[in-house]
This record gives structure tokens, sequence and C-alpha cells, in this order.
């Protein structure tokens, strides 16, 4: 199966990291404890953006493996056709690498690493949000 992995494309794992990502801040927000839904959407849209995700990459290098570096390179470096819309197109390709790493892990069925990875990335932003 891992073959056919890394026969994907980076926008492939991005496309599917971007709704991976999502769900896990969103579901360690609420675990984090029971508040009004406005609040857990504010919270969300802080940490998901594509600025925040950037940010959040920063946090998690120096815990990627060689393979995961691999994965977020390909991911940042992948042109895409959309623009950023409220974030450099730097952070934005960041971000797209984040989403890559975060949709490789998804699908290789990776979840202990992607909630270790993700506590990081939530960790990092809210921290930066205070």
């Amino acid at each position: 199966m891992e073959q056919d992995l890394r026969s994907y494309s980076p926008l492939t794992f991005a496309f599917i990291g971007d709704g991976v990502y999502g769900l896990y801040v969103r579901t360690a927000l609420v675990n984090a404890g029971n508040t009004q839904a406005r609040k857990l959407h504010e919270r969300t849209s802080r940490i998901v953006s594509a600025t925040a995700q950037a940010k959040a990459l920063d946090a998690i290098s120096d815990m990627l493996t060689d393979e995961e570096t691999d994965i977020v390179k390909r991911g940042t470096n992948a042109h895409t056709s959309h623009q950023a819309k409220n974030a450099s197109s730097y952070d934005y390709h960041k971000a797209t690498g984040l989403e890559a790493l975060f949709g490789y892990l998804y699908l290789k069925g990776d979840t202990d690493r992607i909630e270790e990875l993700i506590q990081r990335c939530i960790d990092g932003s809210v921290a930066d949000s205070r």
C-alpha cells in the first residue's frame, strides 16, 4: 500500500489533509471542555487558517521523520491554481505542505502520529493567540 501512497499527488494528500486537520483540531478543542459553539468556531478558525498552519508546521518541523519531511516538501512545492485569500503565498504553500502531511498520515492509517503532531500544532497556536 505504501508504494501506492508514494505515487499520489501531494495536492491529493493536501485535499484530504485539510479535512483531517480541521476534524482533529475540532475534536481536540471539544475534548478540552464544553464551551459555546461560537467560541469553538472562533478558536478553530484561528488554528486552521493558512497563517496558523504555516506556524504549526514550524512548531512540528523538529519532530518530523525524513519521510514526513519529504511529504511536506512535496506539498509545499506543489503548484496550485488557488490564490491565498487571507495569507501570503509563502504561508499558503507552507499550509499546503502541512495539510499534505496530515493527508498522507491519514491515508497511511497512522492516527497515533496524527494525534501527536496535532497536539503540538494546537499547543503552538493557543500560545500564539494569547
